[in-house]
Formats: C-alpha cells, structure tokens, sequence
C-alpha cells in the first residue's frame, strides 16, 4: 500500500525539477541512480565541477525516505560519538564526527545558495527524555558531544516543558547548529540546483540492467541507455531491479500525521522558539511545527501493515498526552516511509564494481549526511581518491535474518501502540 500521495509534504511542495527525456545512447563521466538525498547532492557537485552527469530516478525526485522523513536537519548520527570511534576508530571516527558536525550548516549554506523553497528554519533540535532512564542517556550523550566542542545544551524539566510546551519529559538536549526544513522541497531544489548546473535529470527511468566492460559502465533503462566512467548508487531503502548490487538493510517503518493549521492561540502555546523535536522512547516519537503552523507528529510503525489501526489509535491519544490542548485537533491522512537501518547504525560505502559505489544505512538521518556523503562520494569518484569518502568503503557488506528483524519491529512497534492506546481508553 502507498500513500505517498497522502503525504503533507507532497501538498505543500513549492520546489520543482523538469525531467528531461532520456533517448537513445547518452555518456557522461557519472551516473547516479536514486533521486534521494544522497543523488540529487552528488549530481550538483559532479555538475558544478564541470563534470558531465545524468541522475536516474525510478520514480519523482524524493519518491523515497527523502521526500516523506520528519524534516530534522540534525548534526550527527544516532550513534553518540565514543561508539562511531569503537566501530571506526578514532582516526576515521573523529573524521566522520567532524563531517557531520558540519552538515547542517553544508545544508543550509546549499538553501541559501541556491534559493530553495523549503521553509528553512535554524532554531536548533530538542532529543526529549521521555523517563528518567533516557535522561541518564542524555546526560552521557551531552558529555560526549561536548568533548568533541558541540555547543549542545542540557535543558532541565522546566526548561523543557516552556520550549515544547509540554510537561510530559524529563529533560531535553538542545542542539543549535540543528533546524527543520520541509524534506521534499529541500531534495527537489537540490535536483533543481543540479539541473540548473548541467545534471540530465531523467525521473520515471528504473534501471533495469548495469554492465562494466572496457572501463566502461553501460546502465540500460526502458527508454535508452547510459554510458559512463563512474557510477553512483543512492538508492538506500527504495532499491529495485538490481538485484546484484542491492543493499542489505533491516526495513524500518516511520508513520507521520498533521494536524490542520492551528489558531493563533494554540499556535502560541506550543514550539515557540520553531524547535524540532524527537524523544529517547525506544519507539520513538517525533513532533514539529511546519511553515503553516500544523503540528506533524510521528513515530515508529507501517502505516500500510495490520497495525494501521493500532498506530493511528495511539498516535491520536498521544498528542494529546503531550498537548492536551490539541486533543480535539483532527488529524489530517498520515502517511509513512522507510528507513533502511544498519546493525551498528553506521552508513555503509560499498565498491560494487571498478569506478562504482553504492551507499545505504542513514538509520534515520538522512538529510545531513546523505548531503554529506552525496557530495564527497562524487568528488571521490571523479578524482579517482578514495581517501575522500567520508568512510571508508567495504567490498561487501551483509545484513542477518533482515525479514524477521524487520516483523520483530514492526510487531513491536503496533503491539505498543496498541496496549498503550488501550490502556488511555481506560
């Protein structure tokens, strides 16, 4: 079931990319397959290098996780920094910090340049304890990143409840460098910008078959065929047809509805200072104000499996827990995306051939750092340096038991949402 459609993100979408037809035979020095993130950013440095480029979408620029997240713009990965350098080392894990310390300014630096339609709002992030347990997360993760001179701040429980306007955690970390955008907008101005640069932008062009032979890449779709030097494989959890080169992942689901915008009243009562904010609950919940001022709150759970019902039930009474003064907002058609997460939560770089990489596994941060990695990857491929990447890339890689990891969260994920939605009926 697919209710991309449905997705506030699409209906309010003021970015827009002309695809260009794609015919016969084109070279170019890189092909990009996937109109994500990770793509449309690497196609705009390939193009504003000079370099010659065609971006292959399977379906519309941010069909995909892109076009259907919360819209956090975050520094970082979900790892806190001492657990990057266990699975990395430091060298390479102090790197990887660094880079994506930085992403959220490389983000809004690429709105401002090019003029992106995307309600772009730099107030900062709050991660909310939902209990004293994930409170006691916070304060480690505070300490961490404050090693490494993150400006980040430790709010207390009164502190939290005026940002939010809630009292229902227990504390919150505030990262200023972090904001919000509206996803869509962001990835289809990123692949306007690349357009605008030289990139062939080629949506509803799956794939179907890639062939190295002579130093060549030869990428055949249903309406013609691309040759080049290098290849860029961006596809994360939306992969289709290349089955040789698929990327292995557990699926994790993310649902999000939206209330209708608020009145001024209630609009003064709620995320004043324009924070996006998530909470440590292990089903995460998410919660943020867009341009027009409706609250979009999220969570963890597929919309289009048996638990719909439990998720929507539950994700009703939760806006009210946590804004009681919304509990009659009607809640507008939700939709949801999927992740594709990694055992250790870390970006996997694959060499998937001679000149040819693909990347998967944000776990759920994907607009830094697939804007990151887009960029340094194309750089990478173009100057024949591998040293560029922003890890280092793995001959292989592979997931365990994904199919039942997979059921294992969802089931638990619907089974939550349903006793907890029975237990407020109560």
């Amino acid at each position: 079931m697919s209710d991309h459609d449905k997705s506030l993100w699409l209906k309010t979408c003021r970015e827009h990319v002309k695809s260009l037809p794609l015919s016969g035979d084109m070279t170019v020095d890189l092909a990009v397959i996937g109109g994500g993130y990770t793509g449309c950013s690497a196609a705009l440095t390939a193009a504003q290098s000079g370099a010659s480029v065609c971006l292959l979408e399977a379906q519309e620029i941010g069909h995909g996780g892109s076009g259907r997240n919360v819209g956090l713009v975050n520094a970082g990965l979900w790892l806190p920094p001492d657990d990057i350098r266990r699975y990395l080392g430091n060298e390479a894990g102090d790197r990887l910090i660094s880079l994506l310390a930085a992403a959220p300014g490389d983000v809004f630096d690429l709105i401002e340049r090019h003029d992106i339609n995307c309600a772009p709002v730099r107030n900062g992030t709050l991660h909310c304890a939902h209990s004293a347990k994930g409170l006691r997360d916070l304060q480690a993760r505070h300490a961490q990143l404050s090693a490494t001179g993150a400006p980040v701040e430790l709010l207390s429980a009164h502190q939290t409840a005026q940002r939010t306007g809630s009292a229902a955690f227990q504390g919150a970390l505030f990262d200023p460098r972090a904001g919000t955008i509206q996803p869509l907008s962001y990835v289809r101005g990123l692949a306007r910008a690349a357009a605008e640069a030289g990139a062939h932008i080629a949506t509803q062009n799956p794939v179907q078959s890639m062939q190295h032979s002579d130093g060549v890449w030869t990428l055949k779709t249903s309406k013609g065929t691309v040759r080049a030097k290098s290849v860029l494989q961006a596809t994360n959890a939306y992969h289709q047809r290349l089955e040789a080169s698929a990327p292995e992942y557990v699926p994790i689901y993310y649902f999000q509805f939206s209330t209708a915008p608020l009145s001024d009243n209630l609009r003064a009562s709620i995320l004043l200072g324009g924070e996006g904010c998530w909470d440590t609950g292990l089903i995460m919940t998410s919660f943020r104000m867009d341009a027009e001022g409706r609250l979009i709150i999220g969570a963890m759970g597929d919309l289009g499996q048996a638990g719909r019902a439990a998720h929507t039930a539950w994700i009703r009474r939760k806006l009210a827990e946590l804004f009681p003064q919304l509990a009659d907002q009607p809640l507008i058609e939700g939709w949801h995306g999927r992740i594709a997460m990694t055992s250790d939560h870390l970006p996997k770089i694959t060499q998937i051939g001679p000149n040819a990489l693909s990347v998967h596994g944000y776990s759920g941060r994907g607009i830094g750092p697939g804007t990151v990695f887009g960029r340094l990857m194309a750089e990478s491929l173009l100057q024949d340096d591998p040293s560029l990447l922003p890890v280092p890339s793995v001959a292989d890689y592979h997931e365990s038991w994904t199919g039942l990891r997979r059921v294992y969260f969802e089931t638990g994920a619907a089974l939550t949402h349903f006793v907890k939605a029975r237990l407020w009926s109560r």
